[in-house]
């Protein structure tokens, strides 16, 4: 197959043997009005269907295939495409995500020519494929605002949404986090903000598929995959960012809801390394305050305000 060179966008796509998703894509891609791209697949697949399914789209557009001989998994699957791409923007594409218009590639090109070195989004639409519905998910501008001034505010809430959604520089020398999946995401946006602008496209160019299939539903709720990889991440981009009150709330609100009353409850959820006093104070309030009180909403953001006074310096 064809590898096209010196192309402003290349479209990266993980693939698992799922082609009737691919070939929504694939086919989605192939309708672009803007046409300065290539088309790179990663496929993870035990036999040969997404193969034979690049091969049909091959005359359409440039496609390069990454057959890979061992399963790389989520999401260094990821990582390969993007290694082998030629292109001055990187688009990165779930095998389940598509291009919702024709012109789609060409707003992102064009957001990407005015706003060089940045990283860039758009608004998108979930559609769920068990029930027959969609909704439309655009970003609040005060929480973009926040997420502009500290990237880490993305603890707090995902306003950007799911890799497919973005595009970024090919010079930007960051890679997805492999052992991680459960915040992969907003692991690569805080550290990929650093220094860089962010630009919002408003029209919604990306369809999410929502579905039962999808590695995160199995992490929602599971103390032993949201514990270890919020505090690993927490880590590594360091303790002090529990002094901004969205990032501190976003842990209140993540020891609250898997209902963690104990230090001895994180380490069985497997981490073990250091945990800062912030924190530390922050689950034995939480133990000495009854359930059904932390569960009202606004009782619960007065005692989090209350211990982010007292106890954020605290690393």
């Amino acid at each position: 197959m064809d590898f096209a060179k010196n192309v402003f966008i290349s479209i990266c796509i993980p693939a698992y043997k799922r082609v009737e998703y691919l070939e929504r894509l694939l086919a989605s891609i192939s309708i672009q009005e803007y046409r300065d791209f290539e088309v790179v697949v990663s496929d993870d697949s035990p036999d040969n269907s997404v193969q034979e399914l690049c091969a049909e789209f091959s005359t359409q557009f440039p496609i390069k295939l990454l057959k890979n001989e061992k399963a790389l998994g989520t999401p260094e699957n990821w990582n390969h495409a993007i290694r082998h791409a030629s292109g001055e923007w990187i688009k990165l594409m779930h095998d389940d995500d598509w291009f919702s218009t024709p012109t789609s590639l060409r707003e992102f090109a064009n957001a990407a020519q005015g706003n060089p070195g940045a990283i860039i989004f758009s608004s998108y639409k979930n559609i769920f494929l068990d029930e027959n519905r969609e909704e439309e998910v655009v970003p609040p501008t005060n929480r973009l605002r926040w997420v502009q001034l500290e990237p880490a505010t993305l603890f707090s809430s995902n306003c950007i949404g799911p890799p497919s959604v973005i595009m970024h520089p090919a010079s930007l020398a960051i890679e997805y986090d492999r052992t991680i999946k459960w915040v992969v995401d907003i692991d690569f946006y805080v550290r990929a903000l650093e220094g860089r602008k962010l630009k919002h496209i408003e029209s919604s160019l990306i369809n999410v598929g929502m579905s039962q299939e999808q590695v995160t539903v199995s992490c929602v709720h599971n103390p032993n995959v949201e514990i270890p990889e919020n505090f690993y991440m927490l880590s590594k981009i360091g303790f002090k960012k529990m002094e901004n009150w969205l990032v501190y709330d976003a842990f209140w609100r993540l020891i609250r809801n898997l209902n963690i009353r104990s230090l001895r409850e994180i380490e069985l959820t497997g981490y073990t390394q250091r945990i800062p006093a912030s924190i530390e104070k922050m689950i034995l309030w939480q133990s000495k305050i009854p359930r059904r009180l932390l569960r009202i909403g606004l009782l619960s953001k007065v005692f989090m305000f209350l211990n982010f006074l007292m106890y954020r310096k605290h690393q």
